[in-house]
C-alpha cells in the first residue's frame, strides 16, 4: 500500500473546476466594468446637459434683466446676494424648491401674480401685455413629439411629468414669460402637432 504511485492523472481534474471559476469570475468582472463605464458616460452626458442648461439659463437670465437703476439695499441683503450668485444652477434650483415648500408659495405663481398686482394698485391702464402664459390645449395625434417639445422647454420636467402634462391637456406649459420666448414655445409646440393658446 505504501508503494502504490500518486497518479498524476488526477491534478489535472482537480484544477479544471478552478479554471472555470477564474474564467467565470472574469467574465463577471469584464461585465460589471463595461456596466461601470456605461454608467460613467450617461453620467458626463447628464454633466454635459447641465451645464449647457445653466448656460442657456444665464443667457436668458441676462437677457431678461431689467435695465432701471436698481435701489439701494441693505447690507445684510446684499450679502444675500453675494451668496445667492456664487450658487450653480443646481443649488438654484434646490434653493427655490425649498423656499416654495417653507413659506408654501409658488415662485411661477409669484412672477405670474407680480405684475398682476402692480397694474391694478397703478391705476393706468395696461397698454401691451408683457408676459403670458404659454397653454398646451392638446398634445396632438404624436403625443411622444408633443412630450419631447415640453421637455426641452421645461428641462426641470421628467419624462412621466411631462406625459402626464401633455394627457392632462389643456394645461401651462411655461408661465410668466416674455412675448418672445412665449412666441417660440408655441412655435415649437404646433410643430410637435400640438395646439398652444397664449393668454
Amino acid at each position: 500500500m505504501a508503494d502504490e504511485p500518486v497518479k498524476v492523472e488526477d491534478h489535472p481534474k482537480d484544477d479544471q473546476p478552478m479554471a472555470e471559476k477564474v474564467e467565470e469570475a472574469a467574465e463577471v468582472a469584464t461585465e460589471a466594468a463595461t456596466e461601470a463605464t456605461e454608467a460613467a458616460v450617461e453620467a458626463v452626458a447628464a454633466v454635459e446637459e447641465v451645464k449647457e442648461v445653466a448656460a442657456e439659463v444665464k443667457e436668458e437670465v441676462k437677457a431678461e434683466e431689467p435695465k432701471k437703476a436698481s435701489k439701494a439695499i441693505s447690507a445684510s441683503l446684499e450679502k444675500i446676494i453675494e451668496q445667492i450668485e456664487k450658487l450653480s444652477v443646481l443649488e438654484l434650483a434646490d434653493l427655490v424648491h425649498a423656499l416654495e415648500d417653507r413659506f408654501g408659495v409658488s415662485a411661477s405663481a409669484a412672477v405670474v401674480a407680480g405684475p398682476a398686482a402692480g397694474a391694478a394698485t397703478s391705476g393706468e391702464p395696461v397698454e401691451e401685455k408683457t408676459t403670458f402664459n404659454v397653454i398646451l390645449t392638446s398634445g396632438g395625434a404624436n403625443k411622444i413629439a408633443a412630450i419631447k417639445a415640453v421637455r426641452e422647454l421645461v428641462p426641470t420636467l421628467g419624462l412621466k411629468e411631462a406625459k402626464d402634462l401633455v394627457e392632462a391637456a389643456p394645461k401651462p406649459v411655461l408661465e410668466g414669460v416674455n412675448k418672445i420666448t412665449a412666441e417660440e414655445a408655441k412655435t415649437k409646440l404646433t410643430a410637435a402637432g400640438g395646439t398652444v393658446e397664449l393668454q
